[in-house]
């Protein structure tokens, strides 16, 4: 169940954008790229890296799939999400003998950050700040939020 509500709320956030623009990556961070974030933990533990990368991928595929004119936003969510995928997990491993919660949100403040940076460069084709920090602190507090109410579902 968690690899397709990872893969779900991908293909989601990447539609909204498509369909909205850059206004609507804020409550994207919030809500389903921090759910994302700590479902990718969620997916490490159980699985190993090589599972988020592939499922990010397929995500970026699918979105395209369902909407070709997203295929922008498919992409740069698929290298944002695959970069900040590798970031987390260099975060979450240096930190693995520590408790759930610390791991998991430290290894997301690290993701968030690239993920902020990255998507909207390519997505829009601009370095747009406030957006990156919008993203990056809907990102964080939406991680930590999703980490503390999925910390029982990690095994």
């Amino acid at each position: 169940m968690i690899p397709f509500v990872y893969v779900a709320a991908i293909c989601a956030a990447n539609l909204l954008v498509a369909h909205f623009g850059p206004s609507v990556t804020p409550i994207n961070a919030f809500f389903l790229v921090g759910l994302d974030m700590v479902l990718r933990d969620i997916l490490h533990e159980r699985y190993g890296l090589m599972c988020s990368l592939f499922l990010s991928a397929l995500a970026g595929v699918i979105s395209y799939a369902i909407n070709p004119a997203s295929g922008i936003i498919a992409i740069a969510s698929m290298i944002a999400f695959v970069a900040a995928a590798l970031v987390n997990a260099l975060v979450y491993q240096w930190l693995i003998d520590k408790p759930w919660l610390k791991k998991s949100n430290a290894g997301n403040v690290a993701a968030a950050t690239v993920d902020s940076v990255i998507f909207p460069l390519i997505a829009f084709g601009a370095f747009l700040p406030v957006i990156i920090a919008a993203q990056f602190i809907c990102k964080t507090a939406g991680g930590a939020i999703w980490s503390w109410l999925l910390k029982g579902v990690k095994k």
